[in-house]
């Protein structure tokens, strides 16, 4: 088999692969021969079939299959061995196919297009200034922490008037347009969650009332989400939409969330015994885990403007019309090319991010091993046993969740993704010029 690479540019190429009969007769006759063996026809017995019987009812397609199996074996071995780096896989050109006579011809030459891939080159330098943006800890985020906490732990007490905080356990009576008992109408058991609708003009109504009273509502001002009105009445949405009726509600239980005082009762809850002892230790733990709570959100912040930078910076070019080409072929459901052309874009985006990531993974020798990625899950186990436990996790215990996980292929590839990405970070951080930004939370979400 003689196979020619030709170039048509820089990112372009054609494999013209000239196939003689010594390149596959060979297997013609053996799959024939298997196929007789296999075949089944009236008059012959099982596994009797002549093969020149064979070769008159399926030679054509027999030959065809044998040939596009030496192709494909002698394409990837050609790629392999002349190093060739391809985007997707080579093309074959229908045009040139469509010309073949496979009933006469014993040679062939069958043309292919190659997409090849863009010789990246990443350069860093320190002029390049990235942010390094942290969230900054003051006392009113701890104050909304530790509130949430002492909710957390809080205990529900019943009320005997109702509040703008409280949870009201209500029946829900549907009325006519004189305000009387609607016959046949809706009717339903429910609770309304008021501090949703601390303040709203509708909810008044509803505030200062005792066990058996009754109030009449308009659910469609006080309740304006469809989806919740439907959940309160027990109605799917489109119908819901259709009740404009007001309705009457009559209070049957009224409860209260009482916040946890903070006190070592609760430190320990939180914390475990002899752990905090007072409100300034307390408050010292729950800066300590907004600062690594937030941390996560600088790194991914930072990652991502260091990623922006470098696509703007380097100029990726694509073979975009043999990719769009391929990814037609190369879909599992049927799709236009006018569905790939939509979303080339963002697939050109995220390939031209793996082209610039996987040169900077080569050019800094990053390496991640499959014990680096056990040794990533075990420490990730044993650090979520140790949060919901007092005491570690067994070996034996850990050894089969780690395996467990490792044996899923995709979970596998997600966490060798994100070794990698760490190792990418690393290099981001000594290469670019990092700027730190201390910020307030609004500041951070509004970047």
């Amino acid at each position: 088999m003689n196979i020619v690479k030709e170039n048509v540019d820089e990112l372009n190429a054609v494999l013209k692969v000239k196939v003689i009969p010594e390149d596959y007769q060979s297997k013609v006759e053996s799959a024939i021969k298997e196929t007789s063996k296999k075949a089944s026809m009236p008059g012959f017995r099982p596994g009797k079939v002549p093969s020149g019987l064979v070769r008159k009812m399926y030679g054509k397609s027999i030959l065809v299959d044998e040939i596009n199996k030496v192709l494909n074996d002698n394409l990837h071995k050609y790629i392999s061995e002349n190093k060739l780096e391809i985007l997707g896989n080579p093309m074959p050109k229908k045009e040139a196919e469509s010309n073949i006579d496979w009933d006469n011809q014993k040679e062939f030459e069958f043309l292919f297009d190659l997409g090849l891939s863009p010789q990246v080159k990443v350069e860093f330098t320190k002029k390049d200034k990235i942010a390094y943006y942290t969230i900054r800890i003051d006392e009113a985020m701890i104050d909304k922490y530790v509130d949430e906490v002492s909710k957390r732990y809080g205990k529900i007490v019943p009320q005997e008037i109702t509040g703008e905080n409280d949870m009201l356990y209500v029946d829900i009576v549907e009325l006519d347009d004189t305000k009387a008992i609607l016959p046949g109408g809706i009717f339903r058991s429910s609770s309304l969650f008021l501090e949703k609708y601390k303040g709203h003009p509708a909810a008044t109504a509803l505030l200062g009332l005792k066990k058996e009273d009754k109030v009449v509502v308009d659910l469609v001002k006080l309740v304006e989400n469809t989806a919740d009105r439907a959940a309160l009445l027990g109605m799917d949405k489109d119908a819901v939409e259709k009740v404009q009726s007001l309705f009457q509600l009559t209070i049957k239980n009224s409860s209260r969330l009482s916040p946890a005082e903070l006190n070592e009762e609760l430190f320990e809850k939180v914390y475990g015994k002899d752990q905090v002892k007072t409100l300034e230790e307390f408050r010292g733990r729950i800066r300590e885990e907004l600062v690594q709570m937030h941390l996560g959100e600088s790194e991914r912040r930072f990652y991502s403007d260091a990623v922006a930078s470098l696509k703007k910076k380097i100029n990726v070019k694509l073979p975009d019309e043999f990719l769009k080409r391929w990814l037609v072929a190369a879909n599992d459901k049927p799709v236009t090319m006018e569905q790939v052309s939509a979303e080339y874009d963002r697939y050109a985006d995220t390939l031209r991010w793996q082209l610039i990531e996987n040169k900077i993974i080569k050019d800094n020798e990053i390496k991640v091993s499959a014990e680096d990625a056990k040794q990533h899950v075990r420490g990730l186990i044993a650090a979520q046993f140790k949060r919901y436990n007092a005491k570690d996790i067994e070996e034996t215990e850990l050894e089969e969740s780690v395996k467990r996980i490792m044996a899923n292929e995709e979970e596998t590839k997600r966490i060798f993704d994100q070794l990698y990405g760490t190792k990418v970070m690393a290099v981001f951080k000594e290469k670019f010029s990092v700027e730190p930004k201390e910020v307030s939370f609004d500041e951070f979400s509004k970047l």
